[in-house]
């Protein structure tokens, strides 16, 4: 029997100095590109959280918004989206954080979010963990509960497990 973890690894792509000297890019767009390995990664991220009674799906802009709908729907969820500040049209909880490579504000609607939902959050990479942190900030500003977090990928040497503070319900599919 095939095992799926090592056919989605097989299948990601690093790139060496992207974006910038020094940082060793994760490319997920062979998974994307190939309609069973999608299935089979939408799968693995959302299999551990069916009987979680999730409400909403957070998806984080911009590789986060890919994968993110798709859990919703196979979680029957909604998806909310997270973006770069000055992307939304609407009143917004915004948190600014630090990344491995500068810095950035995002923002999430206040009416996308209630204190009785279930929250998801989805990134494809947990790497320093700036980002899944300021989103935890921003599910915190909203009074829902984060039921979980799930990543494509979890770059273990960066260790941003460690700076969430639900790393116990984290779940990555691969980890590098």
């Amino acid at each position: 029997m095939t095992d799926p973890i090592q056919i989605l690894r097989e299948a990601v792509r690093t790139v060496p100095n992207f974006p910038k000297q020094g940082i060793n890019f994760q490319d997920i767009t062979p998974v994307l590109s190939n309609l069973n390995l999608l299935k089979l990664a939408v799968h693995q991220l959302a299999a551990p959280f069916k009987e979680s009674h999730i409400t909403k799906v957070i998806g984080v802009e911009s590789r986060g918004f890919v994968m993110a709908p798709m859990i919703a729907l196979e979680l029957n969820a909604s998806f909310v989206p997270v973006r770069k500040k000055g992307k939304l049209p609407r009143e917004t909880y915004s948190v600014s954080y630090n990344l491995e490579y500068g810095s950035d504000t995002i923002e999430m609607h206040i009416d996308s979010v209630k204190p009785n939902d279930r929250v998801l959050i989805h990134d494809d990479v947990l790497a320093t963990g700036g980002t899944a942190a300021a989103v935890e900030n921003l599910v915190d500003s909203s009074g829902a509960e984060i039921a979980g977090m799930a990543f494509f990928i979890e770059l273990m040497e960066l260790a941003g497990r460690s700076k969430l503070r639900n790393s116990d319900r984290i779940h990555s599919v691969l980890h590098i």
